[in-house]
């Protein structure tokens, strides 16, 4: 449950602080998938599950940071009439029960107005903001707006993210620091050592580093826990526990808040 505090900045930190002695769980939602209500109902399982934030994705019809698993239900999403004021409304109704960050590509956001996308988060108590396509020389204006909001622009670091713009990155950072585990799209993926990946990360940044991309298992997402990180972001996973769960006549939210739990399990030390 997120504390009442006065901005999204702050309810990421509470959830952050919240954690302490395991690595913050993130799963992440596709709105509208497999329609608005569903989406809901996934994210509210989420919480009932242990979550302790959520990422909610906004469905995008060239989404260039994501694999095969979570661009299908963009499609699917669109397909079935998901708009970006469907997937705000789901953002607000979860915001009640746990930090959201929304994961949103940067035309939508910039077709809104950069001060009125931030402040219609900021109105919902929509936490945090994520833009994958949105590179750092491009994100002063954005940043800008999401600070007068008490928005957190969450920035991307990748594994081959030299140095000095690592250490750029890191000091804009606001939230968290969303660490890409891997080189290439959201997906599951098989084990790594993230231990040097996520020790690079903490040392350009004062906020929490989070990992993400190829985390599917408990077994994985407690590695990356003990390799360090202080979340941990989980997705094609449970976008496809969904979908499954839909396709078969089942309950996504049911499929997907079980795929939660053993990963809280899985970080519960």
């Amino acid at each position: 449950m997120s504390t009442a505090t006065d901005t999204g900045v702050e309810r990421i930190a509470a959830a952050f602080a919240g954690a302490a002695g395991r690595a913050a769980l993130m799963p992440y939602l596709m709105g509208g998938f497999p329609d608005v209500e569903s989406s809901a109902r996934i994210g509210e399982a989420y919480a009932d599950a242990g979550a302790d934030l959520v990422e909610l994705g906004v469905p995008f019809s060239d989404p260039l940071a994501d694999g095969p698993v979570i661009h299908a239900a963009a499609t699917r999403a669109l397909g079935a009439g998901a708009t970006l004021h469907h997937v705000l409304e789901v953002g607000a109704r979860l915001a009640q029960r746990l930090p959201v960050v929304l994961m949103c590509y940067a035309n939508p956001m910039l077709a809104r107005g950069v001060e009125r996308f931030a402040d219609e988060l900021a109105v919902r108590r929509i936490s945090g903001l994520i833009v994958p396509d949105l590179p750092l020389e491009e994100a002063a204006g954005v940043l800008a707006a999401c600070d007068a909001a008490g928005i957190a622009l969450v920035p991307l670091a990748a594994p081959t993210t030299p140095e000095d713009r690592l250490a750029a990155i890191g000091a804009r950072a606001r939230g968290f620091l969303y660490t890409v585990s891997v080189t290439g799209t959201t997906g599951e993926r098989g084990d790594g050592d993230a231990s040097m990946l996520i020790a690079r990360a903490k040392g350009a940044t004062d906020v929490p580093v989070a990992l993400g991309f190829g985390i599917s298992t408990p077994e994985q997402a407690r590695a990356a826990a003990d390799a360090g990180a202080d979340g941990v972001i989980v997705g094609s996973r449970l976008v496809r526990a969904a979908a499954e769960a839909a396709d078969a006549g089942d309950e996504p939210a049911a499929a997907a808040g079980a795929a939660v739990a053993e990963l809280a399990a899985g970080l519960t030390r």
